[in-house]
């Protein structure tokens, strides 16, 4: 009796492919395979997305497999799997069929495609990072299309549930979440969940409308003295109280400020290091402390109760500082339409420049430094010790102008 061409597959010598062929592989204007022998391949798109696939026949039809994704999935983890799914098809079982029966119908929802998505995502990631995204999706996806099947997800539906975080002002969240859609359905196609990702093809300039620069409101230097008394008089929470104080020390974005926990502090060394995941430019940050910065934190951890948040809810300690609490609170003080927390960066910038600091300097310090891919990894720690002078110079100019309005204590004072 013969032996079917299934069969005799199964015995066909595997070509060599190396770990180095395939890092190595750059795209080109179409999409090529990299062949690894018994019909597995390595197929490089144009996007330099690599994917792995294993091209076999049964019943006289053609089928293609998905083994997953490079790097993530490595040569030898495709090889393994590769094998495992002829062993299937030389006992004449078909490894696709085989593998959605071992997938329930309520694993195939977009919500538990997601779940397996975080978990191949989250590793490198830290604990609070990972809880962070998985929360976002609670909120703003899973309600929509989180019970949908993948086979059945549309465009139409990411679009609406991306249209719906856009139209209560959360431009910047549409546009993550709308990422992270497409993250979670390349993952379901990788891994032969779906049989398209819907989301491909769509830009958030395709659906989501530019977003406008925001003007800050911020008082002027010469009212800053003024707003220092009002921050020092401020009669609401103790925690708000200090909060705008570093604020005005550190000049950091509002969210770096309200989310910082006690572990990225190191008030030996003077020094606040912040998470990556934490940062507007998804790298971390340094942010050299002056002696007065490092005076506030120590009152604050005096009623910290041992909170994970430096500042924690009014409500919910287990929770940071509302976005809201330092806006507010210069409402009270009489600022309203004059000055935001952003409104201390602009302010701290202004002057600093003013009295001669380096710009670089200044716009390290501020983690306004533009990074394209090549960049990303930049030096954070650069200009280390010139930005702890000027931090220092900063805060001893705060609080000499509370005083009196005393002259600038400028770069010269710095050496």
């Amino acid at each position: 009796m013969g032996v079917s061409s299934e069969l005799l597959e199964k015995y066909t010598p595997t070509m060599a492919l190396t770990n180095l062929q395939c890092k190595q592989a750059v795209p080109k204007e179409k999409p090529y395979k990299l062949a690894a022998g018994g019909g597995l391949y390595l197929l490089v798109n144009p996007n330099g997305a690599k994917y792995w696939r294993y091209k076999y026949r049964i019943g006289g039809k053609e089928k293609t497999m998905a083994l997953g994704v490079y790097p993530e999935t490595t040569l030898a983890k495709a090889t393994t799997t590769h094998q495992a799914a002829r062993d299937l098809l030389a006992a004449g079982t078909d490894p696709m069929d085989a593998r959605k029966e071992q997938s329930q119908d309520s694993e195939l929802t977009f919500k538990a495609v997601a779940e397996k998505w975080c978990q191949h995502w989250k590793v490198g990631k830290t604990e609070k990072h990972g809880k962070e995204v998985w929360h976002r999706l609670e909120l703003d996806i899973f309600p929509a299309i989180g019970s949908k099947p993948v086979s059945e997800l549309t465009a139409t539906m990411v679009r609406k549930a991306v249209k719906a975080i856009e139209a209560r002002g959360a431009v910047d969240m549409a546009k993550r979440q709308l990422q992270k859609c497409n993250q979670i359905m390349r993952y379901a196609v990788a891994h032969d969940l779906a049989e398209r990702n819907p989301v491909a093809d769509i830009r958030p300039g395709d659906i989501l409308q530019p977003r406008k620069k925001r003007n800050y409101s911020r008082i002027s230097s010469k009212e800053l003295p003024q707003l220092l008394r009002d921050i020092d008089g401020y009669v609401g929470g103790e925690h708000t109280r200090l909060a705008l104080k570093l604020m005005a020390l550190t000049f950091v974005r509002t969210s770096e400020l309200i989310k910082a926990t006690w572990d990225e502090f190191d008030l030996e060394a003077r020094r606040w290091n912040i998470p990556s995941e934490r940062m507007k430019m998804d790298t971390p940050h340094i942010v050299p402390l002056s002696k007065q910065a490092v005076a506030v934190l120590e009152q604050l951890q005096a009623i910290s109760f041992d909170a994970d948040y430096v500042f924690p809810g009014d409500v919910y300690k287990k929770r940071h500082m509302s976005n809201n609490t330092i806006l507010y609170a210069l409402y009270r003080m009489g600022y309203k339409s004059r000055m935001t927390g952003h409104g201390f960066r602009g302010v701290a910038s202004t002057i600093l420049h003013e009295q001669g600091w380096p710009h670089e300097h200044i716009e390290l310090q501020l983690a306004h430094q533009e990074r394209d891919e090549t960049s990303a990894a930049y030096n954070h720690a650069l200009y280390l010790p010139q930005r702890a002078k000027m931090m220092q110079a900063w805060a001893d100019y705060l609080d000499a102008i509370q005083i009196d309005n005393v002259v600038s204590l400028g770069a010269s004072r710095a050496g």
